[in-house]
């Protein structure tokens, strides 16, 4: 099994950028597809976007499409998430994991998450 933990998270006004990063132990981190999702309150986790674990194929919601970039490091086990032009919408937790099947939507393996708070 795959230990992740998130950092970076923060407040930052609108327009704003942060960058997340979602280190791995444990378990190879290479041949796992990954992936970033969020919760925002009183909703449901749902997709942000996917790597390969090659890093190729970025994939995004459409939330997100041209302001998120998805990239990962295998030789520091870390995957990233650079958010610019942020929204007050993209306020949430924001958690990285392995893909269920290797290549899906879906999540197996998380993070505890990490707090992204976006004000107008």
């Amino acid at each position: 099994q795959v230990q992740l933990v998130e950092s970076g998270g923060g407040l930052v006004q609108a327009g704003g950028s942060l960058r997340l990063s979602c280190a791995a132990s444990g378990r190879t981190f290479s041949p796992y597809g990954m992936g970033w999702f969020r919760q925002a309150p009183g909703k449901e986790r749902e997709f942000v976007g996917r790597i390969t674990w090659t890093g190729g194929m970025p994939d995004y919601a459409d939330s997100v499409k041209g302001r998120f970039t998805i990239s990962r490091d295998n030789a520091k086990n870390t995957l990233y998430l650079q958010m610019n032009s942020l929204k007050p919408e993209d306020t949430a937790v924001y958690y990285c994991a392995t893909l269920r099947g290797g290549w899906s939507r879906e999540g197996e393996y998380w993070g505890q998450g990490t707090q992204v708070n976006v004000s107008s």
